[in-house]
């Protein structure tokens, strides 16, 4: 993901999360097509805006803030190559 031509993918997505908060539960699924036409959609219904259902030890006890930040922070290279809109839904275990 580190070009603009090369599109977030769910399993990218699920990737980086994976490798940087070890989830016990995770969900990744792309509603890119449901919102072509907004601001920032490429038109094509791909990579631009994605849900996101995890679960993992490092957002235990966090305030929602803080575990979107930490959510946010792993998708930087996502965010950069044209990821516009994450939903995210902390789970607890």
């Amino acid at each position: 993901m580190s070009a603009a031509r090369d599109w977030p993918t769910a399993e990218g997505i699920e990737r980086a999360l994976r490798a940087a908060l070890e989830p016990t539960q995770l969900e990744v699924i792309d509603e890119s097509a449901a919102h072509a036409g907004h601001a920032r959609a490429d038109g094509l219904g791909r990579g631009t805006h994605f849900r996101v259902r995890i679960a993992a030890p490092a957002l235990a006890g966090l305030s929602r803030v803080a575990a979107h930040r930490l959510v946010y922070d792993a998708l930087k290279p996502a965010f950069a190559a044209g990821l516009h809109a994450l939903a995210i839904e902390v789970l607890r275990n």
